[in-house]
């Protein structure tokens, strides 16, 4: 093909023109690309350029080599230089035009033509100036020119070719601007970049090596000097500026693509950027970059590394034997620091090759994946699969890993402390990642399992299983000696903490199917049904629970254990409830379960009106004589003395037996004290009490049960009678009158209850049940009591001084 060229120069002294013009267009030319390569083919010198610069110095002034994009799908190639003479603002431009669709012959990349011999500095003599046929390179882009500038620019070389791939995403309009003191080392970066980048991106991407102004320029990459960079504003500020003139940058770049091309231009050997380019993958896909480079020799980092064998992982089929061999060579080679993400796409690429690639390279990824994960401690990583080591040559890496690993494999699973500071869970995807190790290479580990298990199981049922539900199942699936180990000790221990083991099932499906019995984990794994159908009745969940559990609390008393923990947690059952579970179950049972303790709980911490906590205290006194300590003894015995009360079965001396018995249940319980001081008074406050019991009681003096006293005469059902019944609060009248002198508590709480309980229920009496209140208190004492009542109950100021008066007659009645 041919170039249609034009000139464009700077008025100069002498012209009768006022500005730049066109001073040769070729012909075919369309004028509207004129009108845009005007305002592309300027030049501004650098700021303090001579006035009137010498010939070296017009030689050392930057020339702005540019391929830009035209309205209408066609490019401008074009180098611009000053020119001398006055004012330091000469320049001519020299370009070529290329229509749409139309590339340089040969396909050659518009870089190539920097400093092509075929430029002219100054415009042609005669008319329009015939077409080019070709834009012949110079020698300053030789292939070892290249290397020396990509080696000296090794610090920036990845940043700049991540910022490059941005910049060449079309979503993305912002552009690259590149600071070099010299345009030159802007067009060798130019030139790298066109030897990374796919080539038909490497085609279209625009660029000047030398502008004033970058934020005005339309290019992709765009050359500036130091005096003229402008600050870095970002992927949305459209500008990324990098400065190759400073300090070496000191951020790291998270882009294996970007990586691998500097790594590649560091050591010397683009030519691998045309051999990835015949392997599959999307453009700027860094996998074909680093297999082509790792099977080339050239070493790569951890992120490299992982896209090689990510690639590989995917196209199994796409490299020959022999450069498979070369990468796995490359992922295996010693003493390099490897990254879990890259363990794991050595693990896919193993995978995919298994069967498939000849036994020396499965093996040698085998054995780097079993080394990594005994020393590397990496729990997410897999074993392999056994039939990588199969064959001579995976005979001989097995044999290899185990002289030079089963004894660190023996003794971590005889310690089981691989690492300090382990996250919760790691320990058991630890021990199972290491089972499965020493099952792969037949590492005899018979007599570490109990310990391995016993560990296995506490850390399971104390962190639950965290993310290695799987890897365990697998490992229950794989070793049946396990397996069994494994589930009798997660039932044997289930007792201890039931519900940590119904937590376990929930996260993970334990195979407990088989023929062990495993009641306790069986029982775990049908509670929340067992919730779910009993609703409140928790005796019924507990029932339905034994029964998931096949066995029968008699033979194996540990099952109600696990139960209650199941139903109750910590908390205890209600009286109600734990009377039904002592009647369901022999109290040599709950003994040997160690239930007895909830069911003496559930008594002690009774509310006072439980009226099944005094009959369950006589229970547990009798089933219990040897467990139940001293203190929670006695106060078992003042809720069974709260029973004999209520039932008549008290021995004479009930204050002081009170008194006595809580003495000894001290701290004694809110509820059971409540519970025995209520029944005492309660029987106090009835008419058919014996007197001597009363008479005690109120010169006992004792705050408490005087209080209690106070409070029972307070109930519903007192007032309630004291509304019907006349007789009964004559009676009550006579008490709460009596024995002024009994003590400060007594002395207290009677008056309290004249005024407080017993004033405002005569009050609310017909004149009928006054006389009849009256008639009772003559009957019950004498003349006088009744006197007393009336005198009582006349209104008044004068009641305050006929109290110790109205007492005296009580007595004396």
């Amino acid at each position: 093909m041919s170039l249609a060229q034009l000139h464009y120069t700077s008025a100069t002294a002498g012209d009768d023109g006022g500005g730049a013009r066109f001073t040769a267009v070729g012909a075919g030319i369309p004028t509207p690309v004129l009108a845009e390569a005007e305002q592309l083919l300027g030049y501004e010198p650098p700021a303090g350029a001579p006035y009137h610069p010498t010939t070296g110095e017009l030689r050392s002034l930057p020339e702005a080599f540019s391929f830009s994009a035209l309205s209408d799908g066609s490019h401008l190639l074009s180098r611009t230089v000053a020119l001398g003479g006055p004012g330091a603002g000469g320049f001519h431009a020299h370009a070529v035009h290329l229509p749409a669709g139309t590339r340089l012959p040969g396909d050659a990349l518009p870089i190539t033509a920097w400093r092509s011999p075929s430029w002219a500095s100054t415009a042609p003599d005669g008319s329009a100036p015939g077409p080019l046929a070709a834009l012949p390179a110079s020698a300053a882009f030789g292939p070892e020119a290249l290397n020396d500038f990509a080696v000296s620019r090794s610090p920036w070389l990845a940043a700049v070719f991540a910022d490059l791939r941005r910049v060449c995403d079309e979503s993305a309009p912002s552009r690259l601007v590149l600071v070099e003191r010299q345009c030159a080392d802007v067009a060798r970066w130019i030139a790298l970049a066109g030897a990374v980048l796919p080539p038909e991106t490497a085609q279209r991407l625009t660029f000047t090596t030398y502008t004033r102004r970058p934020s005005e320029s339309p290019h992709r990459i765009v050359g500036v000097l130091p005096e003229d960079a402008p600050g870095p504003t970002g992927p949305d500020g459209g500008l990324l500026v990098r400065d190759c003139t400073g300090a070496r940058p000191g951020e790291t770049v998270d882009d294996a693509w970007a990586e691998t091309c500097a790594r590649i231009w560091r050591n010397r050997a683009p030519e691998l950027f045309r051999a990835a380019a015949e392997l599959p993958g999307e453009p700027f896909a860094a996998g074909p970059l680093a297999v082509t480079a790792l099977c080339a020799g050239v070493p790569l980092g951890p992120d490299g590394r992982a896209a090689a064998a990510n690639w590989a992982a995917e196209r199994p089929y796409a490299l020959d034997e022999v450069r498979t061999q070369q990468l796995t060579d490359a992922l295996t080679a010693p003493d390099l620091d490897r990254t879990d993400a890259e363990l794991s796409c050595v693990a896919r690429l193993l995978t995919a090759l298994d069967g498939r690639s000849a036994g020396a390279a499965t093996a040698s990824l085998g054995a780097l994946l079993v080394t990594e994960a005994v020393h590397g401690g990496d729990v997410a990583l897999e074993p392999p699969a056994r039939s990588v080591f199969t064959g001579p040559a995976g005979e001989r890496s097995a044999a290899a890993l185990v002289t030079a690993l089963g004894d660190d494999l023996r003794a971590e699973l005889a310690t089981g402390t691989p690492h300090a500071g382990a996250a919760p869970g790691r320990s058991v995807g630890r021990a199972v990642q290491l089972l499965r190790i020493a099952r792969l290479l037949d590492v005899d580990c018979a007599e570490l399992l109990h310990d391995v298990v016993g560990r296995m199981a506490r850390s399971l049922l104390a962190e639950g299983a965290a993310d290695c539900g799987a890897v365990l199942l697998d490992l229950l699936d794989e070793q049946f000696d396990v397996r069994t180990a494994l589930l009798g000790e997660l039932d044997r221990i289930a007792p201890q903490d039931p519900s940590a083991a119904e937590r376990l099932l929930t996260e993970v499906a334990l195979p407990f199917t088989g023929a062990q019995a495993l009641p306790h984990l069986r029982m775990c794994a049908a509670a929340p049904d067992a919730r779910a159908g009993g609703g409140e009745d928790r005796v019924k969940v507990l029932n339905t629970v034994l029964r998931a559990s096949g066995m029968s609390p008699f033979t194996e008393p540990l099952v109600l254990r696990t139960a209650v923990g199941l139903v109750w947690g910590d908390a205890a059952p209600t009286a109600g409830e734990a009377r039904l579970l002592l009647a369901g179950s022999t109290s040599d049972a709950h003994r040997t379960a160690g239930t007895w303790a909830s069911l003496v709980a559930a008594a002690l911490g009774a509310p006072a009106g439980d009226t099944e906590a005094p009959g369950l205290a006589r229970d547990l006194l009798r089933g219990f004589p040897q467990e139940i300590d001293a203190r929670a003894r006695g106060a078992l015995l003042l809720l069974e003395f709260a029973r004999d009360v209520r039932s008549g079965a008290a021995k004479p001396g009930w204050a002081e037996q009170a008194r006595k018995l809580r003495a000894g249940a001290e701290p004694v319980e809110p509820g059971v004290r409540e519970q025995a001081f209520g029944a005492l008074a309660g029987r106090l406050l009835d008419p058919d009490r014996p007197e001597a019991e009363l008479y005690a009681f109120v010169h006992s003096d004792d705050p408490d049960l005087i209080a209690a006293y106070g409070a029972a005469a307070r109930q519903d059902a007192v007032l309630a009678r004291l509304r019907s019944d006349p007789s009964y609060v004559a009676d009550c009248f006579t008490v709460w009158s009596s024995h002024p002198h009994a003590g400060r508590a007594w002395g207290e709480t009677r008056a309290a209850l004249l005024e407080e309980v017993l004033r405002p229920v005569v009050r609310g009496l017909s004149a009928g049940e006054v006389a009849a209140v009256e008639e009772a208190a003559e009957r019950a004492g004498s003349s006088r009591t009744a006197e007393a009542f009336r005198t009582w109950n006349r209104p008044g100021g004068f009641r305050r001084r006929l109290g110790n008066r109205l007492a005296a007659r009580v007595r004396r009645s």
